[in-house]
């Protein structure tokens, strides 16, 4: 097996995880990639969406991020988010609670305000699920 690959997640306020990765799976605008140790030159723009890390020690870390950028080089991979909530803090209640509000009276001329609610509430309940 290839050696693990160096991992940096962080928010705009704080590092939130360093460390050793086996795979790393994100959610860009051109779709959802997985990362293997030593991995090509990548520049991506992250959506909102789920994040999941594949600790060299087995163990898995997930969570949602919004926003920010994925960047892999050099058998780093750096994700650099405007916002990272780890699935260990998501609060599935309230989650679910955001994304019924945000989805609640919708329709094809729901706003721009609900439709990134919706998302933000979506990739947390995903980044729970995936820690579960």
């Amino acid at each position: 097996m290839a050696d693990p690959m160096a991992v940096e997640l962080v928010a705009a306020d704080r590092t939130v995880w360093t460390g050793e990765a086996d795979m790393v799976i994100a959610r860009t605008a051109e779709g959802e990639i997985g990362v293997l140790p030593n991995h090509s030159p990548v520049l991506g723009v992250l959506v909102e969406g789920a994040v999941q890390i594949r600790q060299a020690d087995g163990q898995v870390l997930a969570a949602a991020v919004h926003g920010g950028f994925l960047s892999i080089a050099d058998n780093t991979v750096a994700i650099l988010a405007e916002q990272v909530e780890l699935a260990e803090d998501i609060d599935v209640g309230r989650a679910q609670q955001a994304r019924d509000r945000a989805t609640g009276g919708g329709g094809d001329d729901e706003d721009e305000d609900r439709r990134a609610a919706r998302a933000r509430a979506e990739a947390r309940l995903r980044a729970a699920e995936l820690a579960s």
